[in-house]
């Protein structure tokens, strides 16, 4: 059997996860997109980016390959998942003042359309609906270049004061 290999490289994931306290949401992801701050480890091993981000809204993009695929042949839905926690989790980031953290507490998604090598890249454009004290309610949506809706989610955050912030 044919075989394929990929290789990838992470910078130390303490370097980011130690300069959450210190920024704005925002400005968090901001040093980040101007490479002042290593993304996490995740991006390397499934291949993706951050592209944009601004007040209530991130934007991820991945071009799927055949390392992403199920066994039938298509991106294996624990990456649309992945595209569209991130998506979803960074646009309520981009909502938190400095000192501030969050968790996903529930990811509720819909698969609409299948992803292949063939459907080129993909984008996961997360906005924030509400930001409480507590909790926040973002949504994200998996799109294709040509702007077919691919995967839809919804995600729930809970909200927590970081240390050192």
């Amino acid at each position: 059997m044919p075989t394929r290999s990929r290789e990838f490289t992470w910078s130390d994931p303490s370097l980011t996860a130690n300069a959450v306290p210190h920024h704005t949401g925002l400005d968090f992801l901001r040093e980040m997109l101007a490479g002042h701050l290593p993304p996490p480890p995740i991006t390397a091993t499934l291949g993706f980016t951050l592209e944009e981000a601004e007040y209530g809204r991130a934007v991820f993009a991945l071009i799927p390959g055949e390392e992403h695929y199920n066994p039938i042949g298509s991106v294996h839905g624990g990456v649309y998942a992945t595209l569209l926690d991130s998506a979803a989790g960074c646009a309520v980031q981009s909502v938190l003042p400095q000192g501030m953290g969050y968790t996903s507490l529930d990811l509720t998604l819909k698969f609409l359309r299948p992803v292949t090598v063939n459907t080129g890249k993909v984008r996961a454009t997360g906005t924030v609906l509400n930001s409480g004290r507590r909790t926040a309610l973002a949504q994200a949506e998996l799109r294709d270049s040509e702007d077919r809706l691919l995967a839809h989610a919804t995600s729930s955050c809970m909200l927590f004061p970081v240390a050192g912030g």
